[in-house]
């Protein structure tokens, strides 16, 4: 379906994950009751970055939202079109290069090329400013394990719910947790529910499932009052 539409119109296509709970570690995206192209291709209304867990429930309850996979569809004029408008230096650099393409010379160029670009994301440059972006809401098992819920999610879990990593672990009135120790290392737990542990070396995280957005910050503050020593 996606490569047809893109095939034969001038549209950005994304890829939604329909969600399954309220992730606070990833993007978000909405649609509108526009049907687009079909039932299953819909137009975007917003993307929005990662949300505080009361927003990410609203936004599930809603159920015009989707996880924002970073899977596109879209064909080469399109793409080059919405580069050239929204994001005009990086176009140039690299449309510096056509004659390079397809030779030897192409590894070299795009190495020299790619250093000099802005850091900054399709979605930030391009998706998030156009008016041609449609998804299509999908369902085959994706997650993007950059987050420990997301990990708990993808893990194995015992009859109460709990995922593990290391296997020296004893749990009292414990559940839904997800608990990643050294593999040697006795821990004992007692009286969690909903929570990430997270034990390494030196350094010992515990903190609620929920508030698992906070945990760029505590990596901030460590750096402002502990220095690199931890990092």
């Amino acid at each position: 379906m996606g490569f047809s539409v893109v095939e034969n119109n001038d549209v950005l296509i994304t890829l939604g994950i329909e969600p399954t709970y309220p992730n606070t570690g990833f993007g978000y995206i909405q649609y509108t009751d526009d049907k687009g192209f079909s039932n299953e291709v819909k137009k975007v209304k917003l993307f929005t970055e990662k949300p505080e867990y009361e927003m990410a429930l609203q936004f599930i309850k809603s159920g015009d939202f989707l996880w924002n996979a970073g899977i596109f569809i879209w064909s080469l004029n399109s793409i080059e079109d919405s580069m050239k408008k929204f994001l005009p230096e990086i176009y140039d650099l690299f449309n510096q290069g056509v004659e390079f393409y397809d030779t030897e010379e192409e590894a070299g160029f795009i190495d020299v090329t790619y250093s000099a670009c802005p850091s900054i994301s399709i979605d930030y440059g391009v998706m998030e400013k156009a008016s041609n972006v449609y998804v299509i809401p999908s369902s085959f098992g994706w997650s993007d394990i950059g987050t420990w819920n997301a990990l708990y999610e993808q893990r194995e879990k015992d009859e109460n719910a709990n995922s593990y990593v290391g296997k020296n672990v004893m749990t009292y009135e414990v559940s839904n947790c997800l608990i990643n120790t050294p593999k040697d290392k006795l821990v004992i737990l007692q009286g969690l529910e909903d929570y990430i542990v997270v034990d390494s070396d030196d350094i010992l995280m515990v903190c609620h499932k929920s508030e698992e957005q906070r945990i760029k910050q505590f990596v901030t503050d460590v750096e402002v009052e502990k220095g690199n020593e931890y990092l």
